[in-house]
């Protein structure tokens, strides 16, 4: 059985808020140029552009990426072989909630989490407690990605129960309009992350774990890559464009996530990712 502190738990999640807050990913950062070259918007390149150069300020000078550095979701998948040693009284996810607190402190990010949603919506002052999903696998490693879900994005994603016998035409429909409704509100260039299949929650969930998948990666089954791409391509036909101010360029990425259902079900869900798209994983 292998063995890891919890005190490592809690500095890699605290040094992956901070990465993702400040440092676009290389694969959002590759996309965005390749958008700014192809944009026939002049607005639409120009727009593209500032947000290239935002990227290239937040890296170099340490400062986030956006000013809502959001909601930390955190993805771990822990190996059946792992042990995590917790002092006493505390468990895992008491270490990464340590390490989120920890992380947005340090990083001098905006703590946006609220105690209880209706009374009096009193900050935390931690960013915590983070959303947390955590599971089983094989193996001997320990693999953290955190999330920084801004709030404009989020509020912008959808869900909706289909009949089982729905075609694949209603869903993407159905996508678009959800894309189309997020509008500028959610700060295109989007990602956007769908889950089919599950129930309720799980395509809830799968859309979200979509958006940490590397958005040049297709899904694997080829099937689901070209609904991808065909939805891709109907989404920057829109014309809602960069920050919604018209253009080719509406997403960066679909990123559709599967999983079995119910034979009388087909839900699917939809999780708008702004181009502040900002997570990172590390395995210790």
């Amino acid at each position: 059985m292998r063995r890891i502190e919890f005190r490592k738990v809690v500095e890699t999640v605290e040094a992956l808020c901070i990465k993702a807050a400040y440092e676009l990913p290389a694969d959002v950062l590759s996309a965005l140029k390749k958008a700014a070259k192809g944009e026939s918007n002049p607005l639409g390149v120009k727009i593209i552009e500032q947000l290239i150069e935002n990227a290239r300020i937040a890296a170099t000078e340490r400062l986030p990426l956006c000013q809502d550095t959001g909601l930390a979701v955190v993805f771990v998948e822990q190996g059946c072989s792992t042990l995590i040693d917790c002092p006493a009284g505390k468990t895992p996810v008491d270490a990464v909630n340590k390490g989120v607190s920890a992380g947005y402190e340090k990083g001098l990010l905006r703590k946006s989490v609220v105690a209880e949603p209706l009374k009096q919506r009193k900050n935390t002052d931690t960013n915590t407690p983070a959303v947390i999903h955590w599971s089983l696998v094989p193996g001997d490693r320990l693999k953290i990605s955190v999330m920084a879900k801004g709030g404009g994005c989020e509020n912008k994603s959808g869900f909706r129960m289909f009949r089982p016998t729905a075609e694949a035409s209603e869903i993407t429909d159905w996508v678009l309009d959800v894309v189309k409704n997020a509008g500028a509100d959610a700060c295109p260039p989007f990602i956007v992350g769908v889950g089919i299949g599950g129930n309720f929650e799980m395509s809830c969930l799968l859309s979200k774990k979509a958006l940490l998948r590397g958005i040049d990666k297709p899904n694997a089954d080829s099937f689901y890559a070209g609904l991808e791409r065909d939805l891709l391509s109907q989404i920057n036909r829109l014309g809602v464009g960069p920050q919604g101010l018209g253009g080719d360029t509406t997403a960066l990425a679909v990123l559709i996530e599967t999983a079995p259902c119910h034979i009388a079900s087909l839900p699917v869900a939809v999780n708008i990712e702004c181009h502040s798209h900002r997570h990172g994983e590390v395995i210790i």
